[in-house]
């Protein structure tokens, strides 16, 4: 491997994208953007994308020997209207389309084209523990994970090099879960969801970071992988060990199933729906994890507010 690499990450400035690109950075890549809005001076240079008119800045993809995709809306930021749900999908399908499109019109293959995706596929499946070879759920998410895989999967028909990262719940204090599940805790309450016996598969970022890392560097990887720590823990495990991390005295009540189908509709499934993964796949292709415990996890995140 040359020792001058350039990755251009789709969704760099988001929450995964900007730890990520900082942990490439510090290993010696030069990491470009592509954004919506056009910034060279930027850390990390941003090169313009447009996913609805489906335009891209070529001179960025033409610069770039490994491309890592993490664009998407956030699946938990608005009630899934018709419309929402349409962004959802297409913020993920788009974004490959228009990335295949482009290395297909330069006549160009990046060594390693990394994708995330979505742990969400597998729906809401109870206590069974999960594998990559397992069958899609039934509902939303399942469906809108499908198209995602599917756009991915076009990718690798090209020959390029193609992994896709099944994204659990990834833990920072800068956004995602665990951002939310901090904020009561400054008014001493806390919540578990329906009865609390839910399933979550979490990761610290880091190792969600250093995971689409491995991807790029070792060459044997292909296909799809769940990106989970080895240990999920039901929802009230999970709340519980946020308390305890936070230090605070807090009181945790139940949030009932039938309250939060209320507020938040059909959504509710991103906290409601149990998931137990396995990360045996990508344990077994050489990857360790620095942060395997929930409580470990939490109190690195926590002390470095990272």
């Amino acid at each position: 491997m040359s020792n001058h690499k350039t990755v251009l990450i789709g969704g760099g400035t988001g929450m995964i994208g900007t730890r990520l690109s900082q942990m490439l950075s510090n290993s010696g890549y030069e990491v470009l953007h592509l954004s919506r809005t056009k910034d060279l001076n930027a850390t990390f240079p941003q090169f313009e994308w447009d996913l609805q008119k489906g335009t891209i800045n070529e001179a960025a993809v033409e610069r770039a020997e490994y491309v890592i995709n993490l664009a998407g809306a956030g699946i938990a930021d608005g009630r899934w209207t018709d419309e929402r749900k349409r962004v959802i999908i297409e913020s993920r399908t788009k974004s490959n389309e228009l990335l295949l499109k482009t290395f297909q019109k330069l006549g160009k293959k990046p060594k390693a084209y990394v994708s995330s995706a979505g742990s969400g596929i597998y729906g809401d499946t109870g206590e069974k523990l999960m594998k990559e070879t397992d069958p899609p759920g039934e509902g939303f998410i399942p469906k809108s994970c499908i198209q995602w895989e599917n756009s991915i999967k076009e990718v690798a028909t090209t020959g390029v090099r193609t992994v896709a990262m099944r994204m659990g719940i990834v833990l920072s204090t800068r956004g995602g879960a665990l951002e939310r599940f901090l904020q009561p805790l400054n008014f001493f309450a806390a919540a578990y969801f329906g009865d609390g016996q839910q399933w979550y598969s979490w990761i610290h970022i880091d190792d969600a970071c250093r995971m689409f890392q491995y991807a790029l560097e070792n060459e044997h990887l292909e296909g799809f992988y769940n990106a989970v720590a080895p240990n999920p823990v039901r929802n009230k495990e999970f709340t519980a060990a946020i308390v305890e991390a936070s230090g605070k005295p807090v009181l945790t009540l139940p949030a009932p199933e039938f309250a939060l189908r209320l507020v938040f509709g059909e959504m509710a499934d991103t906290i409601l729906n149990s998931n137990k993964i396995s990360c045996e796949k990508i344990q077994k292709a050489g990857f360790e994890f620095q942060y395997p415990a929930l409580q470990q996890a939490l109190q690195d995140l926590l002390e470095r507010k990272i």
